[in-house]
């Protein structure tokens, strides 16, 4: 029998609301925009600076009504195209009391609450660390962080209201001492993916120093880092650590 398909669930997304917004919201605004700029070519045209000046001089040349109906075709395509990244991008959270399930379009994750000691937001992101506090998961998300903690706290898990090791973290710099092996290279590799904003390579380098026992958290440029000490878990419970930044 499936026992985990009869346990009590709580899921948290944006929900029907969030779709609707997105595939009638991000269509309507194209076609708003395609207008515009077909009503405004005739100024825009006259301009010395406008950028793509050739475009708007060839959609200035087209004879009307197809001109207006070309750039809003357009940009009710652009909306579309918009919804459906947002789509593929949003985050589902499905929590019980002995697991939770990430989905994205491309990804289905679960993680057992028996490896998690505490689940937090921080800098949009849902955090959750092992006993250790070594990350198992951090996911980008835009859901409201009080839904997110009255799913885990309703389900028993662990919740605090910011991130339990933030006084650990420490400012990077180059060849600064404390920092295994290795992770003075990860994190200069990771310095160069910030600036030129490789999201990939920033998500693949994060893993590469978890590995080696290295927590980073970013903000703006700037990266911070503390280390992973196995078996030094406080016995505090996390509701009752600090949160905040």
């Amino acid at each position: 029998m499936d026992v985990a398909g009869h346990r009590p669930r709580t899921v948290v997304s944006g929900g029907p609301l969030e779709l609707a917004v997105m595939w009638g919201g991000f269509p309507l605004l194209g076609a708003g925009a395609g207008w515009l700029l077909a009503a405004a070519t005739g100024w825009l045209v006259r301009l010395p600076w406008v950028p793509f000046s050739d475009l708007v001089e060839w959609l200035d040349r087209l004879p009307e009504p197809q001109a207006t109906i070309g750039t809003i075709a357009v940009g009710v395509l652009a909306g579309l195209v918009i919804a459906g990244i947002g789509t593929a991008e949003r985050l589902i959270v499905t929590v019980d009391a002995a697991q939770v399930r990430l989905r994205r379009a491309d990804a289905d994750r679960g993680v057992a609450r028996t490896e998690t000691r505490v689940v937090f937001v921080d800098d949009g992101h849902l955090v959750l660390l092992d006993a250790d506090g070594a990350e198992l998961v951090r996911e980008a998300t835009d859901l409201p962080s009080d839904r997110l903690a009255a799913a885990f706290r309703a389900h028993g898990w662990g919740w605090a209201d910011g991130d339990p090791h933030r006084s650990a973290y420490r400012l990077w710099v180059p060849d600064l001492p404390g920092l295994p092996s290795g992770a003075d290279a990860l994190l200069r590799a990771r310095e160069r993916a910030l600036e030129r904003d490789r999201r990939e390579d920033l998500r693949e380098l994060r893993r590469e120093l978890g590995r080696i026992g290295v927590v980073v958290r970013d903000e703006g440029r700037r990266q911070y880092w503390r280390v992973v000490t196995p078996g030094a878990g406080r016995p505090t419970s996390p509701e009752r650590e600090p949160g905040g930044r």
